[in-house]
């Protein structure tokens, strides 16, 4: 059996092979068919997060597969692996086969290509409660969304039009507005008039900010006063300076994401967020890589060179 494992923190994995996974009695035995790649996963890998696994270990958070055998569920039932401590405490998703607890594993009622199953909790539960559980949108705000042409920003920006709001993506370079999903007036960040104007006019209620950095409050300055600034991201950086003076004239609020603290919400809004996935109301952008790419790709996510979410392949699906 294929798997991707690290052997040391900050070094790539390797692909190698591993013994079959045993069903342990209570547990659950999954052919994996795709397997997400996600900033977690780099943060795990470097050895300074809170969390790690012993080494070596096998990476990866996330993944989607079919149950080969279960106590409770029937053979051929498409599954989400995710929990459990996969891949932050224990061996992750990035091989073949695994047997885990039930408690990893959540049966997805709607069929989903597996690189989708695999890859859409994170960006679709997180735009759906930054936008209806922190920021409380109401239908006809504008909304402005920063990295509209990542896999989270394009996901708030999808389900802001859905909830009735008018909405531009701020994305860094032109060559990204075409990832701009469909609907959405898309703005380059380096187009020194369109930035200017949204400074200018302060059109919006909302900044949905998946980048952080010390620009962020300059970005707040797109809301008019009163309104609010949701945080996902920290991609630009961790730090902000904010006078407090100029953020008190302002008047904008800023608001955390906390999606650890909203884990339990983020499973009771995702199956109506599959069904959407599955009737094709909402698009998630997938780049595909095989196992062997995996330190690559791995490389093209660090670097912010990945179209949507990386998702690698492996089992009957390789």
């Amino acid at each position: 059996m294929r798997a991707a494992r690290f052997h040391d923190w900050g070094a790539p994995p390797i692909v190698e092979e591993l013994p079959e996974p045993e069903h342990k009695p209570g547990e659950v035995l999954v052919e994996v068919q795709a397997a997400a790649l996600g900033h977690l996963d780099l943060t795990v890998a470097g050895g300074s997060f809170a969390l790690k696994p012993p080494l070596p270990y096998v990476g990866g958070v996330e993944a989607s597969g079919v149950v080969l055998a279960s106590d409770t569920l029937a053979p051929g039932t498409q599954v989400l692996l995710r929990g459990g401590g996969l891949g932050l405490l224990r061996d992750g998703c990035w091989r073949e086969r695994l047997s885990v607890s039930p408690k990893a594993v959540t049966p997805l009622a709607s069929p989903l290509p597996p690189e989708v199953a695999a890859s859409f909790f994170l960006p679709t539960t997180t735009a759906y409660v930054a936008l209806h559980d922190v920021a409380r949108l109401e239908p006809g705000e504008e909304v402005i969304v920063t990295g509209a042409a990542g896999a989270v920003g394009a996901m708030v920006a999808q389900q802001a039009r859905l909830a009735g709001a008018t909405v531009t993506g701020v994305v860094g370079r032109a060559d990204q507005l075409g990832q701009v999903p469909e609907g959405i007036r898309g703005v380059v960040a380096d187009d020194a008039e369109a930035v200017a104007e949204l400074a200018s006019a302060r059109p919006a209620s909302l900044l949905v900010d998946t980048l952080g950095g010390n620009a962020l409050v300059e970005r707040s300055r797109w809301v008019r006063p009163g309104g609010r600034a949701v945080v996902i991201g920290y991609v630009l950086g961790t730090s902000v300076t904010v006078d407090l003076p100029s953020w008190l004239l302002d008047d904008v609020a800023l608001l955390p994401v906390n999606m650890v603290r909203q884990e339990r919400r983020a499973r009771e809004v995702a199956p109506a967020l599959i069904d959407r996935l599955a009737t094709g109301e909402l698009t998630l952008e997938v780049e595909r890589f095989d196992l062997s790419e995996i330190a690559k790709a791995l490389e093209l996510l660090r670097d912010g060179r990945v179209r949507g979410r990386a998702v690698v392949h492996l089992g009957k699906n390789h």
